[in-house]
């Protein structure tokens, strides 16, 4: 990795940190640059403002997992045998290996207060990058639960969202007990969330 590759990666670890801990309003400038190392000029050469450099920090995650999402959807949409957890184990099984990977339960608090603190630009933001991804698996889901109105199924899907980001963000009660692999834990949780979805999803 190059040095101006470096110093930016060394921002957005510093920011996704300060976002995690402080919300996007609270981290200000200066505590970036002390946690990052870098000088403002830094700041600015790389990402120019404020609002751009909090884009990044999601780019930076979120174009993976996303991809990693669709290429697993595609693999089951539309197939006459496939199940709701098929479809679920494609929305949840990237993103729980997302937030065991380098930071990404940290990142899962930044996504976190991106809906806690009802920042538009961000939301808005979002929806235009990725707002495609859960149209895909909505068109999926709806498929499979053809009972349910699309009102309904919309509800059903942003609470199972919410418990998604949840486990992923690591505020839940329930820890890996000691004896108990970071990998076997990571699948009683796919597990658990995947069936407690699929309850949730097709309940009359």
């Amino acid at each position: 990795m190059n040095s101006s590759a470096s110093t930016k990666e060394r921002i957005l670890s510093a920011a996704e940190l300060l976002f995690a801990r402080h919300g996007f309003e609270g981290a200000s400038l200066r505590q970036l640059t002390a946690e990052a190392g870098v000088n403002l000029a830094a700041v600015n050469y790389h990402f120019g403002s404020k609002v751009r450099l909090v884009e990044e920090v999601f780019r930076r995650r979120l174009d993976t997992l996303n991809a990693r999402r669709l290429a697993a959807l595609a693999k089951v949409a539309g197939q006459p045998d496939t199940t709701l957890e098929d479809v679920l184990d494609a929305f949840i099984r990237p993103a729980l290996e997302l937030s065991g990977d380098n930071g990404g339960a940290l990142f899962m608090r930044v996504l976190a207060r991106a809906f806690a603190e009802h920042d538009d630009t961000l939301r808005q933001f979002l929806s235009d990058n990725y707002g495609h991804v859960m149209r895909q698996f909505t068109g999926e889901f709806a498929r499979l639960l053809p009972q349910l109105s699309k009102e309904e199924l919309y509800w059903r899907i942003d609470l199972v969202s919410g418990a998604l980001t949840h486990a992923m963000s690591g505020f839940g009660l329930i820890r890996r007990r000691s004896d108990v692999s970071e990998a076997a834990h990571r699948e009683q949780t796919i597990a658990h969330l995947i069936r407690f979805a699929a309850a949730g999803l097709s309940h009359p």
